[in-house]
């Protein structure tokens, strides 16, 4: 019988700039086990999320995860250009704590009330590979806020921000410190990948980067954790 999963979030899930977790996810099942749906919007706040659930609800599939915060955790950080993303993405009101713990709070709610999925939020990657700084420090705040809506909705919770940083941990990676991409850097790394045909991995590499391309989006070592994760944590138990 097959699994259908859909894979909601940001541009980690959208896999533009990152290496594919959902590809990765599913060559660890046999062919017709578990079919993908991927919902990723590159740039996406907790509040655009909860403006697109339609697609997802209109044809409810067996499994959804969600992995989403990783903007509003970097929007916390000194640097980000919080106003333009503000009038990119369209948001309401300025990014905050409060307003992304409301805001995946009434994504869940509404996935709870409109399907019957086994539901799953995802902790957050780690920003940076610096542990003791602000970015690693916001992106594991903003997971302890995922936690928590996890278990007021009473849905599962998945490690993965605490499986990145063990792995950080064990692997003790060069110090580099957390930069925010510029949308010339991030453009500039789809540029190698598709038009010089580097690989994302190679391009990690140059950057001194364990887990990354720039501090945010997933080399393969970093997309192998996710789908790691979800597998270990909630498609092999269900199967």
């Amino acid at each position: 019988m097959t699994t259908r999963v859909a894979c909601l979030g940001d541009s980690l899930t959208r896999a533009q700039f990152s290496v594919d977790y959902l590809d990765l996810l599913g060559r660890r099942h046999p062919p017709g086990d578990v079919r993908l749906a991927r919902f990723g919007v590159n740039g996406d706040f907790a509040w655009n999320l909860l403006q697109r659930l339609d697609a997802v609800v209109t044809d409810p599939p067996d499994v959804i995860t969600v992995l989403i915060g990783t903007n509003d955790a970097r929007a916390s950080l000194a640097g980000y250009p919080v106003e333009q993303a503000m009038k990119r993405k369209r948001l309401p009101e300025r990014p905050s704590a409060g307003w992304f713990q409301q805001c995946l709070g009434a994504v869940v709610a509404r996935l709870r009330a409109e399907t019957d999925a086994t539901i799953a939020l995802l902790s957050l990657p780690v920003l940076g590979q610096q542990l003791d700084a602000a970015a690693a420090q916001a992106s594991q705040a903003y997971s302890r806020m995922i936690a928590e809506v996890a278990a007021a909705e009473q849905v599962t919770c998945l490690p993965l921000h605490e499986r990145q940083t063990e792995e950080l941990r064990r692997a003790d990676p060069p110090p580099i410190p957390y930069r925010e991409p510029t949308p010339a850097a991030v453009l500039g790394v789809l540029a190698q990948h598709t038009l010089l045909r580097r690989d994302l991995d190679t391009i990690s590499r140059r950057h001194g980067l364990l887990l990354t391309t720039d501090h945010i989006h997933q080399n393969s070592r970093g997309a192998t954790l996710i789908a790691e994760v979800i597998d270990a944590g909630l498609l092999t138990r269900s199967a």
